[in-house]
């Protein structure tokens, strides 16, 4: 197991290589030398859970209702 630390900086340009600009986790991490384990849990880490979205999505549509 590996201890290396990444700056934040870091962790960020690859998360926003695989959300914004479309490339697997297998790409980024192969190329940045980055376990993928690592950035899964990187980019879990910023998107919104699927349970977050749902709520949000029913206080909308709630507020829409009433």
């Amino acid at each position: 197991m590996s201890s290396q630390r990444y700056p934040p900086e870091f962790k960020n340009e690859a998360v926003r290589q695989v959300l914004e600009r479309g490339y697997t986790v297998a790409e980024v991490s192969q190329r940045l030398g980055v376990s993928a384990h690592s950035l899964y849990k990187w980019v879990k880490a910023v998107k919104p859970d699927k349970s977050d979205e749902q709520a949000a999505e029913l206080v909308e549509a709630k507020s829409e209702i009433l």
